[in-house]
């Protein structure tokens, strides 16, 4: 049984800085595509960055380029989400998520592809 738990979360003044854990148990990182999610009160939930299995593809919605990086740790079985110069707009619950269906070298950032879901740690940003 694979399980997914994210941590890090926190509150956080504009401006500053979170780096998120994603944590997989159960079998090895390097099976499975990552992404991280957020949801913000009474929104859908969206795509923040993705990985691939291989590490070498990565993705970022427009909102977070240049300012967060997602990076893996296969022999920590650790996904992170380093998040920069956050702004009150970042709150929400980060969720992070397996694909355990897509090559090596693909990401996803749709929602419904993903396998494997977390329970999601709050991120608030402080103005």
């Amino acid at each position: 049984q694979v399980q997914v738990v994210e941590s890090g979360g926190g509150l956080v003044q504009a401006g500053g800085s979170l780096r998120l854990s994603c944590v997989i148990s159960g079998r090895t990182l390097s099976l499975y595509a990552m992404g991280w999610f957020r949801q913000a009160p009474g929104k859908e939930r969206d795509i923040v960055a993705a990985i691939s299995r291989s590490g070498s593809s990565t993705s970022y919605s427009d909102s977070v380029k240049g300012r967060f990086t997602i990076s893996k740790d296969d022999a920590k079985n650790t996904v992170y989400l380093r998040m920069n110069n956050l702004k009150p707009e970042d709150t929400a619950v980060y969720y992070c998520a397996a694909d355990q269906r897509l090559s090596e070298t693909r990401v996803s950032t749709t929602t419904g592809e993903y396998d494997y879901w977390g329970q999601g740690t709050q991120v608030t940003v402080s103005s």
